[in-house]
């Protein structure tokens, strides 16, 4: 969440930032009033406390000197006090309880480096490559979802049939390019990255420390019995392995690295996109995630970039890196650059990773900070990246490397991790 201080401090200054955002002024306002009305009520209710104690220290006065009506009367004023103590006590936890959940819902402070713009219609095409895109073979001008049933390796319709629409199923080479893609990016990252297996169930407060709740719950898989969430992403456990801890500022930066399932309702995409791969409720995903000290986020953030821009080269797949406008951030973001490979059977731009700085927005939830050599201690900077989401990799790549027989090549960097073998046929 943001720094309910500056909210304080710089009002003006905050409702600016997040106004870039399509927050409304009176969306912030109705924030500050929050965090006045109760800072008010804790300072009367402190100071009722104040006074009741004061009071009990004067009963116990009035008594040892024997003058039980005034002990009396004071204790009976001591109730009339603590009573309207009580009350006061209630309203400012109640108080507290609405501030709270609208922190939870205001979405982070975007980077001043971040393009204007409320859509993605506003994002910035930073770099391409090629620079220009080689016309499509006719071979290549077919979509996956073809490519992929007539080769007998992706099975749309058995997926449907067990867990209904948007479930794919892969079959024999297609299951194996999944498994190649994930060892091909696990090695690449183990120069630097430690490996984790994360559970791919969580806690609701693992999926509020990220920011997925309580705002996008309509996008997530509740085991209502359990009270657990199926992870739409590796970020969510790797962002509380070190919940409420304090970090030694000499372990940082603490870089993370994990293959795992991610679930995502889509509640949202009826009808848009959901041909073949092109939007799914499961799939695999390698995600990068770093705790770090302020003054290393930038560097560490332009790292995740570069191995995830690494991988689509080394695949042979055309791309093109986009700095989102601050409308178009994730919620947590400060600063995302999005990857898109290009798939020609499709004819579209495919997004296969977001890379993004989050600040301090998650550590504040989750209460992870480090301590300086000097004793003091601060909120750590997370920073997350897929490197990479395979679906749309997966289908980037087979409509990518169609042959003119329907056969389609396995890139080279993938051959070693299927036994050698060049061709899907």
């Amino acid at each position: 969440m943001i720094d309910v201080r500056l909210l304080r401090t710089e009002p003006e200054a905050v409702t600016a930032a997040l106004g870039r955002r399509g927050v409304t002024s009176a969306e912030v306002e109705a924030l500050i009033a929050a965090d006045r009305s109760h800072r008010e009520l804790s300072a009367r209710r402190d100071r009722l406390r104040a006074q009741v104690k004061e009071i009990s220290r004067q009963v116990a006065d009035a008594r040892r000197s024997a003058d039980s009506k005034l002990a009396e009367q004071l204790t009976a004023r001591s109730r009339e006090f603590r009573s309207e103590e009580q009350a006061l006590a209630a309203e400012a936890s109640a108080q507290a309880d609405q501030l709270q959940h609208l922190l939870m819902m205001t979405p982070n402070i975007p980077a001043s480096e971040c393009p204007e713009g409320l859509s993605d219609q506003d994002n910035v095409v930073l770099r391409q490559y090629p620079e220009t895109i080689p016309p499509s073979r006719e071979c290549q001008r077919v979509p996956h979802w073809e490519v992929g049933a007539r080769l007998g390796i992706l099975d749309l319709e058995a997926g449907a049939k067990m867990s209904g629409s948007m479930f794919p199923l892969f079959k024999g080479d297609g299951s194996a390019m999944l498994r190649a893609l994930t060892s091909f990016a696990l090695d690449h990252h183990r120069d630097a990255f430690l490996e984790i297996r994360p559970p791919t169930l969580v806690r609701t407060e693992t999926m509020m420390s990220t920011g997925h709740l309580p705002k996008f719950a309509d996008d997530a898989y509740h085991l209502e019995r359990d009270d657990l969430w199926a992870i739409p992403t590796a970020e969510v456990p790797l962002a509380s392995m070190h919940r409420g801890e304090i970090l030694r500022e000499e372990d940082l930066p603490e870089l993370l690295c994990a293959a795992t399932p991610c679930f995502r309702r889509e509640a949202g995409s009826a009808g848009r996109d959901t041909r073949g791969l092109l939007r799914v409720h499961e799939f695999e995903k390698v995600e990068l995630f770093a705790f770090c000290t302020p003054e290393q986020a930038e560097e560490v953030h332009g790292d995740i970039l570069a191995r995830a821009e690494l991988l689509i080269q080394e695949l042979g797949l055309a791309y093109r890196v986009l700095d989102l406008c601050a409308g178009d951030l994730g919620a947590a973001s400060a600063r995302t650059f999005d990857l898109e490979v290009y798939a020609p059977g499709c004819d579209r731009w495919l997004e296969v990773s977001s890379i993004s700085w989050c600040s301090d927005y998650q550590a504040r939830r989750a209460n992870v900070r480090f301590r300086s050599p000097g004793g003091g201690t601060a909120f750590v900077h997370t920073l997350n990246g897929s490197a990479l989401a395979w679906a749309r990799v997966w289908a980037a790549v087979i409509e990518t490397y169609r042959q003119d027989d329907g056969s389609v090549s396995i890139p080279k960097a993938l051959r070693p991790y299927m036994g050698g073998r060049d061709t899907i046929s």
